[in-house]
């Protein structure tokens, strides 16, 4: 708990330099709930913690209709600062397409927070179709940082 929380600061930290919307003290009981359910993932690298991350099944706040299709969704993506640059969330994607099909999901989906071209680039890269900017609806319950947001969609189509 106490490295997901630091990574989590940190990457807070991270965007305040880069101007860009910025992620919410998360709720300690959520990554509890993620961890007991086991959403909650980790990379590690010579045995440090290099990139943590948590999944859901469902996210229909964000997704909406699409929601009913069947998708693994990544939140929460944060990398330790000592493997930045090493391409973890391409890493990220190559287990999320083994994982989606041990759960007979058809799509790996990801959401954030405003129009960074740098991030849209960079998902893109690894994988992901952008889908363009949804205004979010209902942010009820969600994380502090998507009310009256507006996000950037993305997914990866499984054959």
């Amino acid at each position: 708990m106490s490295e997901i929380l630091r990574l989590y600061e940190i990457a807070r930290s991270f965007q305040k330099t880069k101007g860009v919307v910025l992620w919410p003290e998360f709720d300690k009981t959520q990554i509890e709930t993620d961890i007991f359910e086991r959403r909650q993932w980790k990379i590690v690298i010579d045995n440090q913690v290099a990139c943590i991350w948590s999944t859901t099944f469902h996210d229909p706040q964000i997704w909406e209709e699409r929601n009913k299709d069947p998708s693994v969704y990544i939140h929460r993506i944060a990398t330790n600062p000592i493997f930045r640059g090493q391409n973890l969330v391409c890493q990220i994607v190559s287990w999320s397409r083994n994982y989606a099909e041990e759960n007979d999901k058809k799509f790996i989906r990801m959401d954030t927070v405003g129009e960074n071209r740098g991030l849209i680039n960079y998902y893109q890269k690894c994988g992901f179709e952008f889908l363009g900017l949804l205004k979010l609806k209902n942010t009820d319950g969600l994380p502090a940082h998507y009310n009256n947001a507006t996000v950037s969609l993305f997914q990866i189509t499984l054959d």
